[in-house]
């Protein structure tokens, strides 16, 4: 059996991702854009955004979360007369709605490097109202770890320089609180030093998270790479297993069959189905001899070999060489998997018969050129011999000689023409040959040479038609069924005919001779080289033309026809050759000594 390999296909390398610029997959179209960049290229970005889109929306609901906590912790404060103003609930209210809008009508676009559009809608909203919070002091709440949402913000969804950005502005903001804050009668360095605290935490935390984030921007890219290369492997995998000629089962040690390919589909004459279904090997009484193989190599823990036959109902009896290799898991026995190889062993068979015949094949052409030239000097011997002779009884004997000779040299001839079929060129794709002209003549020279001008009948039906076919290479065609039809035709009239057509677009040459029905061992070998019915044949006349036929992608066939002659009907056998239009560019169909197993 023939070893297949199939090449790992190798996954792209990992990519080396910049902290500062370039750490997710979603930013590749968004980072560094100005703000009068096209939007459809970010849009067009978008079905490959789905983690992003999933971490924005988490932000976009934790926005109104906190909003909603906001606002009823004001409500409450006020209802309860602690301080709160108005204007700190029209805030949290105000903030509530924008959250609530965003999270609705706001699509999931990166922010860029820069603040832009997105970043005032989603940051900047959320700086401004915790800032306005902070400043108004109200019911004595400190806002200051609010300013965390927003730098997460930044820095889960967008590069460090945006992060840093918006760390900064809560900076400023918060020391300017301060400031304003000692205006009004606070301890100036207290609140200066718990705004620079503060401002160096989210430094912190903006550092940390978009690190954070560039670790699972690299992570989730390193998966998808390597989830598309599996899957690419393993389609390339099914394809190759799907298309082997060589069956191929795969069975677990309960006896489940997990895995098929089509070839061992047919084999065990399950339904071929697009999805591989499971079923068990002991479900039908033909699998037995499997079934007793898969058993043999998990009790030996070794790869087996045998030749088993399967009944299959319905089916013919098919003769199948299998070798099974174990596929052991370091997990646990029971997740031990059989796999096992199955080919047709008539295939095995009738490769090893066409490597044979191809040795013949070239052992006989060279026997050939030896004998050729020893019987030429016997053929010219006995010549100079019978001219000398005067004796009936001598004369009798220098004939037999000559016979065999010419007996001899015809089945040399005939060895060495499948030697020049293999080598001899084809003609040019557009060579135009007529057909009924061509076979008129064919015919009319043979039926002089054979004197059987009394019992042979032509008819030509296709008078326009042009075939692909070299001349000599169809006279040789036609010269070997005529004398087959000759040799087994009665002495009637028109016991042999010759016919050419044309109907529904085929062109077909046929040669019929009234001679007796073929055996059934003789029609299943009947193309094959060197069979012959007869002891004094070749077995070599049908064969070669076989091989010429298909030189031009023409198909040559036997059938049992009928014929009419004079009112009555004639049963005989009929050879005919499917022909190619001269306008047909077609490659050869098989070579010398591959097709000698076909008509098995």
């Amino acid at each position: 059996m023939p070893t297949i390999a199939v090449t790992r296909i190798a996954a792209r390398p990992e990519p080396d991702v910049e902290v500062n610029s370039q750490f997710q997959p979603w930013l590749e179209t968004g980072v560094g854009r100005d703000e009068g960049d096209d939007e459809s290229n970010t849009a067009a970005a978008e079905p490959d955004l789905t983690s992003f889109s999933r971490i924005w929306r988490v932000f976009m609901t934790a926005r109104i979360a906190i909003a909603s906590v906001l606002v009823s912790l004001q409500l409450v404060v006020y209802m309860m007369g602690g301080g709160s103003s108005h204007f700190a609930v029209i805030v949290c209210g105000v903030y509530l709605l924008a959250t609530v809008a965003v999270r609705i009508a706001g699509k999931a676009r990166p922010p860029r490097s820069r603040f832009d559009t997105q970043w005032l809608l989603t940051i900047g909203v959320d700086v401004m109202a915790f800032s306005l919070l902070e400043y108004l002091q109200a019911g004595g709440i400190n806002y200051a770890p609010l300013f965390a949402l927003p730098v997460l913000l930044a820095s889960v969804l967008g590069p460090i320089l945006l992060a840093f950005g918006t760390a900064a502005t809560v900076t400023v903001l918060l020391l300017a609180n301060a400031w304003w804050s000692s205006l009004q009668g606070s301890e100036l360095n207290t609140r200066l030093l718990q705004a620079a605290l503060s401002g160096s935490g989210f430094f912190l935390v903006a550092l940390l998270a978009n690190q954070l984030a560039i670790r699972l921007a690299q992570q989730e890219l390193r998966t998808r790479v390597s989830q598309s290369a599996t899957r690419m492997q393993a389609l390339v995998s099914d394809l190759v297993v799907a298309s082997l000629a060589e069956g191929v089962l795969v069975v677990d040690a309960e006896g489940v069959v997990r895995s098929s390919n089509p070839a061992c589909r047919s084999f065990l004459g399950v339904e071929d189905t697009r999805h591989h279904t499971t079923f068990m090997l002991a479900r039908e009484a033909a699998w037995t001899p499997l079934l007793a193989l898969v058993d043999r190599t998990f009790s030996a823990g070794a790869s087996q070999k045998a030749d088993v036959t399967l009944h299959v109902l319905g089916m013919l009896t098919t003769r199948l060489r299998v070798r099974t290799r174990l596929a052991q898991s370091s997990d646990s026995a029971r997740d031990h998997l059989c796999v096992m190889f199955l080919e047709d062993l008539r295939e095995m068979e009738a490769r090893v018969r066409t490597e044979k015949m191809a040795a013949m094949g070239r052992m006989s052409a060279a026997v050939a050129h030896e004998i050729r030239n020893p019987l030429a000097a016997i053929t010219q011997a006995n010549a100079l011999l019978e001219e000398d002779l005067v004796e009936p009884a001598h004369r009798q004997l220098t004939t037999m000689v000559r016979q065999n000779a010419l007996r001899l040299a015809k089945i040399v001839d005939e060895i060495l023409n499948v030697s020049r079929v293999q080598e001899q060129h084809l003609p040019q794709a557009g060579a135009s040959l007529p057909l009924d002209i061509t076979v008129r003549r064919i015919t009319v020279e043979w039926a002089m040479q054979n004197a059987t001008t009394q019992r042979f009948q032509a008819t030509y039906g296709a008078p326009e038609a042009a075939v692909w076919f070299d001349e000599d290479h169809l006279r040789r065609v036609m010269i070997n069924l005529l004398d087959n039809a000759m040799r087994y035709a009665g002495e009637s009239p028109a016991s042999i005919q010759v016919s050419t057509s044309a109907a529904g677009g085929n062109l077909r040459l046929s040669v019929w001779s009234d001679g007796a029905p073929l055996e059934t061992s003789v029609r299943a070998h009947l193309f094959e080289p060197f069979f012959s019915s007869e002891s004094r044949s070749s077995g070599l006349g049908l064969y070669i033309c076989r091989e010429l036929c298909a030189r031009y992608g023409a198909q040559i066939h036997h059938q049992r026809a009928s014929r009419v002659n004079s009112g009555k009907s004639f049963s005989g056998n009929e050879f005919f050759v499917v022909l190619q239009p001269a306008a047909s560019e077609v490659a050869p169909v098989a070579t010398l000594f591959e097709t000698v197993s076909a008509s098995e």
